[in-house]
């Protein structure tokens, strides 16, 4: 890529985007939809009476017009790592030409140049197209657009998350009635754990206890004798993960 000069770069990707906005929109009508946007999902869902249409999406970052600056997602402790991961190449773009506004994350700046680092975001990430939300308080987050989801897909996708009232939206986990959030009784899971982690689509979370243990190993596995002791509950991975630290950490 010859890239010499960052305002003829950034000019041109704002030309590219304004060409590919016009074609998804031809695409995809969601002028008078419904938006939602799940950074735990990743999804980007446009709803009407009849019709949902779902979108994989990452977050560029954010600019607010009562500070007049910049914050890139890679910077932002509360965007979550799956959907500002992918700015983290813009960054090393920035970087490999020495483009400043690329590498710092937070700065004055103004809502044409977010509109400059999205562009350059679906151009170097390969984008289908970009959206906007604005919040109540003026923040205008800059989404980029990477693929259809279809509406099968997208359910599968969403029946893995519960909303969780001390840790928002994140994804289910399994486990048995005696683990709580105050008392050791012994942590056990099917599989070595830590929280972010990916999952293949037939693994999920699933911890029991030390009695359940004992059972499930004297009826050789789970049996209806050992589900019906360990009477399993759904939690989310942020309650999921508290229990385990209670358990494993030490006294």
């Amino acid at each position: 890529m010859e890239i010499t000069d960052y305002n003829a770069f950034a000019g041109d990707c704002i030309d590219e985007l304004k060409a590919l906005q016009d074609q998804f929109k031809e695409t995809f009508d969601i002028a008078q939809a419904n938006w939602f946007y799940n950074q735990a999902t990743g999804l980007l869902t446009f709803s009407t009476d009849d019709t949902e249409l779902n979108f994989k999406y990452f977050q560029v970052g954010s600019f607010s017009s009562k500070s007049e600056t910049w914050m890139w997602s890679w910077h932002n402790e509360n965007t979550l790592e799956n959907v500002k991961e992918p700015t983290s190449q813009i960054r090393d773009f920035g970087e490999s030409f020495n483009f400043a506004k690329l590498t710092e994350g937070h700065f004055a700046s103004d809502e044409f140049e977010a509109w400059e680092f999205t562009a350059i975001s679906v151009k170097l990430i390969k984008g289908i197209g970009v959206y906007r939300p604005v919040n109540d308080e003026g923040l205008m987050i800059f989404l980029v657009i990477t693929e259809f989801v279809d509406n099968e897909t997208a359910k599968n996708i969403k029946n893995k998350y519960i909303e969780c009232g001390d840790h928002e939206y994140r994804r289910v986990a399994f486990v048995c009635q005696h683990l709580n959030f105050d008392t050791k009784v012994g942590f056990e899971e099917s599989f070595e754990t830590i929280e972010g982690m990916e999952l293949s689509d037939e693994d999920d979370f699933q911890a029991w206890c030390d009695e359940c243990e004992t059972i499930r190993v004297a009826e050789d596995g789970w049996s209806r004798n050992a589900m019906k002791f360990a009477k399993y509950r759904v939690v989310c991975e942020g309650c999921y993960f508290k229990m385990k630290t209670l358990n494993l950490g030490s006294d």
